[in-house]
């Protein structure tokens, strides 16, 4: 397939959130159904509402508590049957000819496709009634090709109708809080590919592709690792390929214009990678992947805002995209350049680009913190540069603090020179 050149910027937005997703073989079911008492607002009780099937002129507390048990035992069977391969037991849980049958369908192949080996249910509220028809928040953890993976939370909303005792479910909503959803395995149709270090799943339409990014995934597996702060890179890279309409719906979507990648903290001390497939030329393939996946690797599991040290949370990562590349070969150099012909002269701490700026000032933005921690490598070298790392955007240390330990100097100096080094290398 012929493709529309492409410039090599390729800026990363990250979005942070906290959920849980990852990676394969077979791993037993584990089901946790976590039952809580209704709140303070819930009508008073003499003692504690007994779970039974509710009769006439019971409070609806009873009916609530034993309809979360019967959502519970069908999730339970569900989630067998997700994990034997079983697609009619899967959807046996849904309502014949409603919307939720379509949804699970979709949901039960790009699960196995993705090679799913836990899939853990908990249920902490009790149904809502919404006319005839009952709605309740699911929490869905899971691990995807590795069975071992530290899991975390994605919550779904759910609606059910009673039919004579049996709860059929009706509807489910896309995972919605904060950029967190929908995941892909909610809203497409997946295609997957597994390597040794790398799961890559993409649609149908860009199916073609799906080779290829997984044997540049591999690879830059291979150099994401070594930026790895706390030791542990982690086992697999989730990587998933979107085409123009899933960009626009995967994890909320809604990211600014220029972006190109992005990585999400999806719990469990993971990240999901985002590429945006539309235009996106081979020739860049390879730097975009590093720099995305440099985060995954790098930073918290929990996710980092990144603020004033911006500068530090791209530019490693961009330090990894150059793949070794000498400065004077650095793609953005020119933008840089033009950034410092306009007058500028740091801080470090502002150099993130607006939602609004143009295409060379977020290159220029990303060449300021890539030259940067060049710098504190070639005078420090990679090693204390990460400590530095560590030390800022880890243990939420300032700069001046993590300087003095790491560097043993003052962080106001050493920043200078760091801006100066920018200014000189785009001369």
């Amino acid at each position: 397939m012929t493709e529309a050149p492409a410039p090599r910027r390729w800026p990363l937005w990250l979005g942070l959130g906290v959920v849980a997703l990852v990676l394969s073989c077979a791993a037993p079911l584990l089901v946790v159904v976590t039952l809580r008492e209704p709140g303070p607002g819930a009508a008073a009780s003499a003692s504690p509402v007994p779970i039974r099937s509710p009769e006439p002129g019971d409070p609806e507390q009873v009916t609530q508590l034993w309809l979360r048990e019967r959502i519970a035992e069908a999730l339970t069977q569900q989630a067998g049957a997700l994990l034997r391969g079983d697609e009619r037991g899967f959807l046996a849980v849904a309502e014949p000819n409603s919307e939720a049958v379509n949804a699970l369908r979709r949901q039960f192949r790009s699960l196995r496709a993705l090679k799913v080996t836990t899939w853990q249910v908990r249920i902490t509220d009790i149904p809502d009634r919404v006319g005839s028809r009952w709605r309740v928040a699911v929490t869905y953890e899971h691990c995807f090709v590795d069975p071992g993976c530290a899991v975390g939370p994605v919550s779904i909303d759910t609606t059910w109708v009673d039919r004579a005792g049996v709860l059929r479910m009706l509807a489910l909503a896309p995972s919605i809080s904060g950029q967190d959803g929908p995941r892909p395995w909610e809203a497409s149709d997946l295609v997957v590919a597994v390597g040794k270090r790398a799961v890559v799943a993409t649609t149908a339409g860009q199916k073609s592709r799906l080779a290829e990014v997984l044997r540049e995934a591999e690879r830059a597996a291979e150099v994401a690792d070594r930026y790895a702060v706390d030791g542990t890179p982690p086992r697999y890279y989730q990587i998933f390929y979107a085409g123009a309409a899933e960009w626009r719906r995967w994890y909320g979507g809604d990211r600014p214009s220029w972006t190109a990648g992005y990585a999400v903290p999806v719990g469990g001390g993971r990240f999901d990678v985002v590429l945006n497939g539309t235009d996106l030329h081979s020739s860049v393939l390879d730097d975009l992947l590093r720099h995305e996946m440099t985060h995954a690797a790098s930073l918290p599991g929990g996710g980092y805002r990144t603020g004033d040290n911006w500068w530090l949370v791209e530019g490693i990562a961009d330090l990894a995209a150059a793949g070794g590349r000498p400065v004077s070969r650095y793609e953005s150099l020119p933008d840089v350049r033009r950034l410092v012909s306009d007058g500028w002269n740091g801080p470090l701490s502002g150099a993130e680009p607006g939602e609004r700026a143009t295409d060379w000032q977020v290159s220029a933005a990303y060449g300021v913190g890539y030259l940067a921690i060049r710098h504190l490598v070639d005078r420090y070298g990679e090693q204390a540069m990460l400590a530095f790392f560590r030390a800022v955007v880890h243990e939420r240390k300032t700069p001046e603090e993590a300087s003095k330990e790491v560097f043993g100097e003052p962080w106001q100096a050493l920043h200078d020179d760091c801006v100066a080094y920018v200014r000189s290398a785009a001369g």
